[in-house]
């Protein structure tokens, strides 16, 4: 079976899942950086708003995914800060940063649509780096499978299954260079238009592994909260794209993202 833990040290126990959420978070914001440099903004605003964004957006998905899960956490309240053990649900990961770039881009002056598109390669990045967590915990995986039908089915909990924590991460890297494509095409944009795209492309993959997953949070016990989120984001996604370059108006007059 594969050992989630790197190495113990006396109290200390170093785990591959904390490992890979925080190399992603490094790599993220170096990666973003770059473009905050190209654009002329003020790296230490940029890098004062990350540091706060971070750990709340690690509380958001948290929250999200003990809310949605209540009935095991109530019983098992030490549980709940136990992050280690995984548990960390992105849409309310990505709400909780949304709302703390919402606020400290109109402080800062970047302008919240702006801001939004040069972090999102940076987050669908370093989701295909998280991933790998659930790899290492073993869990986020799918239903069983014929290994003889579907030959890349990983062993796990007994039995071959669907790596959907492989699927989510090979999506996120192919979202990830086509953001970075479509970044080029900077006359065709309009401020937002990059998180627009990462969230109609991410959530539209997420709908779709989600299906094959046995672990999902569900609501009311018959609807899988990702897919309801998920499919909520694409058709809102699509219509605020859709409006906002309908309205583009000539003489560099546009409905952008404020």
């Amino acid at each position: 079976m594969l050992d989630p833990i790197i190495f113990s040290w006396g109290p200390i126990t170093v785990r591959w899942y904390g490992v890979l959420i925080a190399a992603a978070m490094v790599i993220g914001t170096f990666l973003a950086l770059r473009e905050v440099k190209r654009r002329g903004w003020s790296e230490d605003n940029f890098l004062n708003m990350v540091l706060v964004m971070l750990p709340v957006s690690i509380l958001g998905a948290r929250l999200y995914y003990v809310a949605f899960s209540w009935s095991y956490y109530a019983a098992n309240p030490s549980e709940i800060i136990a992050i280690w053990h995984g548990g960390l649900a992105i849409h309310g990961g990505l709400l909780a940063g949304i709302l703390v770039v919402w606020f400290f881009s109109h402080y800062y002056g970047f302008g919240f649509g702006n801001t939004l598109d040069v972090m999102a390669p940076s987050v669908v990045l370093g989701q295909a780096i998280g991933r790998w967590g659930n790899y290492f915990n073993q869990e986020a995986y799918g239903y069983e499978v014929d290994p003889a039908k579907i030959p890349w089915a990983m062993f796990i909990d007994g039995a071959y299954r669907h790596p959907t924590f492989l699927y989510e991460s090979l999506w996120d890297l192919l979202i990830f260079v086509f953001l970075l494509l479509l970044r080029r095409r900077k006359h065709d944009l309009l401020p937002g238009d990059l998180i627009l795209f990462y969230m109609i492309l991410y959530s539209a993959g997420r709908f779709v592994i989600e299906g094959f997953r046995t672990d999902s949070l569900m609501l009311f016990g018959i609807l899988r909260v990702a897919q309801v989120v998920s499919l909520a984001a694409v058709l809102i996604s699509i219509v605020v794209l859709w409006y906002r370059h309908r309205n583009h108006l000539p003489g560099g007059r546009i409905n952008s993202i404020r």
